[in-house]
């Protein structure tokens, strides 16, 4: 392939961890491909800038980092830029392979390990230029897979959540801000044996056995007092 060639596929790096990014811009430009990085704003801003600036640059491929520090979660700009006609290719360190299934599910192309990603990188982006496929149908049925499981043990931990009284919902909050038993029945000027009783009924309903465990089920859901 001419370097003529790799020089009309435009690459967008956007990437908050600088060094990452720097080192994928090297690669690719040693590559001969117009490889450029996303500056991100250093104050104010939000992911609609974000999306507004690489739909600006009207790359051919964006290599996207899910973890985008402040702005949130980068999988909020796979489907926009998706369905721009660009391939978007993820870049995680996440292992939660649900969350793949989730990213591909939206749009993107293929999700790498940051772990080891640059020669991955490298070569997809080759592939993508040529016109080859970058993941098997069986790789895209098995995250595709993962991700219909743990969006269905994401709705069974919602139903169990929401079989919680309204009392029962705020001492949950409680127990997720870190406060104890004694606090919460001082808090609310009612005994500590009230709070316990309410406590192992949620712990009831929501079918674990510890405050641990019961706050961990709401963070995996991104549950909120009142939501």
């Amino acid at each position: 392939m001419s370097g003529a060639a790799r020089a009309e596929h435009r690459v967008l790096i956007i990437d908050d961890h600088v060094l990452f990014a720097e080192s994928l811009e090297l690669a690719l430009s040693l590559e001969g491909y117009d490889v450029r990085r996303l500056e991100l704003p250093e104050e104010g801003g939000s992911m609609a800038t974000i999306r507004s600036l690489a739909l600006r640059r009207n790359p051919r491929t964006v290599l996207l980092d899910l973890d985008l520090g402040r702005f949130g979660d980068g999988m909020n700009l796979i489907a926009p830029l998706a369905k721009a006609g660009i391939n978007v290719v993820v870049l995680t360190a996440s292992e939660e392979i649900g969350r793949w299934g989730g990213c591909m599910r939206l749009g993107a192309r293929r999700v790498l390990p940051k772990s080891g990603a640059l020669q991955q990188a490298l070569a997809t982006v080759r592939r993508l230029h040529q016109g080859l496929p970058v993941m098997s149908p069986d790789e895209l049925e098995t995250l595709l897979d993962a991700w219909a499981r743990e969006r269905r043990d994401h709705d069974e931990v919602r139903q169990r959540l929401d079989r919680l009284t309204p009392r029962e919902r705020q001492v949950l909050g409680s127990l997720i801000e870190g406060r104890t038993v004694r606090m919460i029945s001082e808090d609310s000027v009612v005994s500590e044996a009230t709070v316990r009783t309410q406590v192992k009924s949620i712990l009831n309903k929501l079918e674990v056995s510890s405050q641990l465990a019961a706050v961990g089920l709401a963070h995996q859901v991104g549950w909120q007092q009142g939501v």
